[in-house]
């Protein structure tokens, strides 16, 4: 935890705020603060400033707190994701929150199990919880956007065009396509398949509601390997 990251229910007053959950335990365990000591804090969807420990011991911690400058800027990047397993879910979500993604869609595909969309992970307080993780390693603050779409076909048909519109929309597939780009300016639409990748139904179907196939080389990589590759080399 590079960021203690609060929300309102974190405030007791004005720019005073007491900890009772995970926070403390990382508090004492890992950074083994000590009042008066000092520590980055962000409000989340907000400004980032300093803390500074007034009590601590294992109940609770309380601190005064002050915000002064924004957070980084999200990248101008959405990714339509098909949906990755469960534990790999997880992991995928923070790493989308660390690398400043504005928006992630996470969509069906022939390739993703049924029982995928039945995990408590996709409730929206285990995705707030994944993506919080995530702000607090890159010191960030803003959540990035998160959208369910169960159905492929009528989300590519329908509302595909309408989100990817005015960005250059990519769709990351291993085979005969172009590299992917380097160093992007402007926004973007990225679409990264499942493990095993798109059936080719899906690729047509991304390439005509106006995605570009691309590829990183002859070697295949997991889906959490492949997020992190496509975005770094991107932007």
């Amino acid at each position: 935890m590079n960021l203690l990251l609060l929300g309102p229910d974190d405030f007791v007053g004005p720019g005073h705020v007491r900890l009772t959950d995970r926070r403390l335990r990382h508090l004492i365990e890992v950074h083994r603060s000590e009042a008066g000591a000092t520590l980055r804090v962000g409000q989340l969807d907000g400004q980032m400033g300093e803390g500074r420990i007034l009590r601590l011991d294992d109940r609770l911690a309380e601190l005064d707190v002050r915000f002064d400058h924004d957070p980084p800027a999200k990248l101008p990047l959405t990714v339509v994701l098909a949906l990755p397993r469960p534990k790999m879910l997880r992991r995928v979500l923070q790493t989308i929150a660390s690398m400043g993604v504005a928006r992630l869609v996470l969509i069906n595909s022939y390739r993703v199990e049924k029982s995928f969309w039945q995990t408590p992970f996709l409730a929206p307080e285990a995705i707030r919880e994944q993506l919080i993780l995530g702000l607090e390693q890159a010191r960030d603050t803003r959540l990035p956007e998160v959208i369910l779409e169960k159905r492929f076909k009528p989300f590519v048909e329908d509302r595909l065009p309408g989100l990817i519109a005015g960005t250059r929309a990519l769709v990351g597939h291993p085979g005969d396509f172009p590299p992917c780009p380097r160093g992007v300016d402007g926004a973007v639409s990225l679409a990264i398949g499942p493990e095993g990748g798109w059936i080719p139904y899906e690729v047509d179907k991304l390439v005509e509601a106006g995605m570009a196939p691309v590829q990183l080389g002859e070697r295949i990589l997991r889906v959490e390997t492949a997020v992190t590759a496509l975005i770094a080399r991107l932007f």
